[in-house]
């Protein structure tokens, strides 16, 4: 089962044509997102499951609370994965498959779902974890004439005070 799920996940990666490396049954490939505008995942065949894993974010440098909280709760609507946090903080997405389970649709799917998840969590996990950062950074921009463009996400509360 081992190898037919690891050739199950090369075919949809390739068919897909995502690049991605291949090493002891770990597949490692990026994902091209529009908020987050690269996440890398890697699916890794186990004896007994496919585990699915994504860094989203480094861990926040404030307001841990209310962002460990949101990605609880979104935690409750998510497929296949779900957020974690490892022992510094760090944001990732996790989950496993039964290797019976892995067919190309599933595998699809996963992708789909780590891809639509870091990409769309991104600017608010931002927006709760690094808000203080994100403001000095747009004040530093402006006091320096520089381009604020790679902010726009957050224009609606970082407009002058």
């Amino acid at each position: 089962m081992r190898v037919a799920a690891a050739d199950v996940i090369r075919q949809v990666l390739t068919e897909n044509e995502i690049e991605f490396t291949e090493q002891d049954g770990a597949f490692t490939a990026d994902l091209p997102g529009e908020r987050k505008l690269k996440t890398t995942v890697t699916l890794t065949v186990g004896a007994q499951a496919v585990q699915v894993h994504a860094f989203v974010a480094r861990h926040p440098d404030e307001n841990h609370e209310a962002v460990y909280r949101w990605l609880l709760e979104r935690n409750l609507k998510m497929y296949g994965v779900a957020f974690a946090v490892d022992h510094v903080g760090d944001i990732h997405l996790d989950g496993r498959v039964p290797l019976h389970a892995i067919t190309p649709t599933e595998v699809d799917r996963l992708l789909g779902a780590v891809l639509e998840y870091a990409d769309t969590s991104f600017n608010t996990i931002l927006e709760l974890g690094f808000a203080s950062s994100i403001r000095r950074e747009y004040d530093w921009r402006i006091a320096r004439g520089e381009s604020t463009r790679n902010l726009d996400a957050f224009k609606g509360w970082l407009e002058p005070r």
